[in-house]
């Protein structure tokens, strides 16, 4: 296996667009919900790529999966947050819409990804 740079990955470039649209989402976010659920979606934003990345510095394409599942997991994990998010009126049904789009796009890259690895 050549270790990938993270910086060329589709899904990679997908988890940092996450990540920005976290921080936009949660930036009107209620003041009781900082250190709860606003930290816990950006904790988990901040995973997904950030694990693509440590993943591939790896040696080994058996390794570089288990981080992107690291990944993989925040993402279900985020999509979760989000749910509550939406459920709890944060967000707008539209918002909504369109970022469980998005996260539920990146889980099919990141899924296909593993799919690919020579494990």
């Amino acid at each position: 296996m050549g270790r990938h740079n993270f910086k060329k990955l589709k899904i990679w470039e997908a988890g940092i667009s996450i990540v920005s649209d976290t921080y936009r989402m949660v930036k009107n976010s209620p003041e009781v919900e900082k250190y709860n659920l606003v930290s816990q979606l950006i904790r988990c934003a901040v995973s997904i790529p950030s694990n693509i990345a440590e993943g591939t510095s790896k040696s080994t394409d058996k390794h570089l999966n288990k981080y992107i599942e690291i990944s993989l997991g925040s993402a279900f994990e985020w999509e979760t947050q989000l749910i509550i998010a939406h459920n709890e009126s944060y967000i707008s049904n539209e918002e909504f819409e369109l970022l469980e789009n998005k996260i539920q796009q990146l889980q099919k890259m990141i899924s296909g990804f593993q799919g690919k690895l020579n494990l």
